[in-house]
């Protein structure tokens, strides 16, 4: 028991942002942003704080990279990740609102997602890009509902600037400014997710009311 104790404790503290970046380099980066903004089970994974993240340690030398290769590579994982996920929404359909919950699928993340663009439209694929569960699902409703590809498209390449961009270059001008930032990097990260999860869990609950309902 212990042992499997252990084990989780490892892969948890593996795929912690900093960690990912330090053993695993831009190339493991990059797989991680491309599951997390195309495959259904990826909605665990944490991009906004890789994100902010990458940009701090390519700003102290951890990743050796310069600032306009990160931020490019990327910018383009993430939007053929969001083309994945579009086209696995548009060929699953609304199978998916029948499908079994699971440890990696759960109905009300695609609900969630489906609330957003009842509130946002295609704006969903811009502020989704923001927000854990909904990042992961946006792309796949936009499938599942027929958005014009040419329309997904535009949202899927403005969303990812925006998302790679901002967090990426604030992450970058932190480390530049305070190095000593990278010692905190938990409570920075912390602080992160809280505030990105607090708009998806008022989501979450008012669409489970309108279920219920």
């Amino acid at each position: 028991m212990n042992e499997i104790w252990e084990t989780v404790k490892e892969f948890f503290v593996f795929f912690q942002p900093e960690n990912i970046i330090r053993y695993g380099g831009l190339i493991f980066l990059l797989t991680i942003v491309f599951i997390e903004n195309g495959l259904f089970f990826g909605f665990f994974l944490p991009g906004d704080s890789l994100m902010f993240t990458a940009g701090l340690l390519c700003a102290t030398g951890v990743l050796d990279h310069p600032l306009f290769l990160v931020i490019f590579s990327i910018f383009i994982t993430a939007v053929l990740g969001n083309i994945f996920g579009y086209y696995f929404g548009s060929k699953a359909g609304r199978s998916l609102y029948t499908r079994k919950d699971t440890f990696f699928f759960r109905k009300s993340h695609i609900q969630t997602a489906e609330q957003f663009y009842n509130q946002y439209g295609i704006r969903t694929l811009i502020i989704g890009r923001f927000l854990p569960v909904v990042r992961t699902f946006a792309p796949i409703v936009a499938g599942i509902i027929k958005m014009p590809f040419s329309t997904f498209m535009m949202a899927n390449i403005a969303g990812a600037a925006a998302w790679v961009g901002s967090l990426v270059t604030i992450g970058y001008s932190l480390g530049k400014v305070w190095p000593e930032a990278e010692n905190y990097l938990g409570w920075i990260i912390l602080a992160l997710i809280l505030i990105t999860s607090i708009p998806v869990i008022r989501t979450y609950l008012s669409a489970k009311k309108k279920h219920q309902a």
